[in-house]
């Protein structure tokens, strides 16, 4: 076959055949992407030639534990999928331009979010369409993956460990955790020296709402083996600790206006305060509803206007 690119392709090939191509691709071999289909393998083998003929190249290379891309053929691949999302966002921009947006925009996200990119979508979304109703309902980290997974929202705001497959990932921003003491408390106004001098001390946790790297900090110095206040939500932790019932940790951009009203005090040094980073959390699903798909847009259009 004549490694050649063929520059009547677009006229020539048909559009079923770049669907399959990403069928073969995705199962990694003909006849396993036969079986998924429910196709005879010669058919797929068959319809595959046509399109490597169309490209004027070989697309895959062929061997017994399956296929591989070749460079054309990730090229095609990587197209592929920016046409099959353009597909996707299709109804989503037509029913924009049409001015006939409703429905609704579910949100899942951990308590106290201070972003201002989150912020500013939305009020953008609210403002170029308001019809879309916008839900925003909070959970512990945890809770936000699996109602991302089971499908009951279609975004959140949240940490992860680690990486479900089912999701992606965009970075919204870096969250900071900061141990604070009440004004009551015979520490406020110092700067520990040792987070080891602080076993001792009543803790507020937040159950099920601790970030791990909260946790495994905890746990590294044996800090809240002492318990002396537990709430799920960050501004009840945040309520309980300025009312003196113990020290805890808070995210600082949430804490800051009760510590600027000398209520709270920071008790770590800046530099080892920890932090990690928080994201905006979107299914990997063929289908999502216009509401969610426009607050996406802008979103990213906020973040992108940032990193500009």
């Amino acid at each position: 076959m004549p490694d050649l690119p063929n520059p009547n392709f677009a006229a020539q090939v048909d559009w079923n055949l770049l669907r399959l191509f990403v069928e073969i691709a995705k199962a990694g071999g003909i006849g396993a992407a036969a079986r998924r289909l429910n196709k005879q393998q010669p058919t797929i083998s068959a319809a595959l030639k046509r399109l490597e003929d169309h490209a004027g190249t070989r697309l895959l290379h062929r061997g017994v534990s399956g296929v591989e891309l070749t460079a054309a053929g990730r090229a095609l691949y990587l197209l592929c999928e920016d046409m099959a999302e353009a597909a996707r966002a299709a109804p989503h921009r037509i029913a924009q331009a049409l001015q006939q947006v409703s429905g609704l925009a579910r949100i899942q996200v951990v308590s106290s979010i201070v972003s201002d990119e989150f912020d500013a979508a939305i009020a953008s979304l609210h403002a170029r369409h308001p019809a879309i109703r916008i839900e925003i309902r909070v959970s512990p980290w945890r809770e936000v993956l699996d109602v991302l997974e089971r499908g009951e929202a279609e975004l959140g705001v949240g940490t992860d460990s680690g990486v479900r497959a089912g999701l992606t990932y965009e970075p919204l921003f870096t969250e900071t955790q900061q141990l604070y003491c009440a004004r009551s408390s015979p520490l406020f106004g110092t700067r520990i020296a040792t987070m080891a001098s602080l076993r001792d001390e009543g803790f507020v946790l937040t159950g099920h709402d601790e970030v791990e790297t909260i946790t495994r900090l905890r746990q590294r110095y044996r800090l809240g083996t002492v318990v002396t206040g537990l709430a799920e939500d960050l501004h009840e932790a945040q309520r309980l600790i300025r009312l003196g019932t113990g020290i805890g940790f808070l995210p600082t951009l949430a804490a800051a206006p009760v510590v600027k009203a000398g209520e709270l005090w920071p008790l770590l040094p800046e530099d080892i305060a920890p932090s990690y980073p928080m994201y905006l959390l979107t299914r990997q699903a063929p289908e999502r509803g216009t509401p969610a798909q426009l607050f996406l847009d802008e979103i990213t259009r906020h973040l992108r206007g940032r990193e500009g």
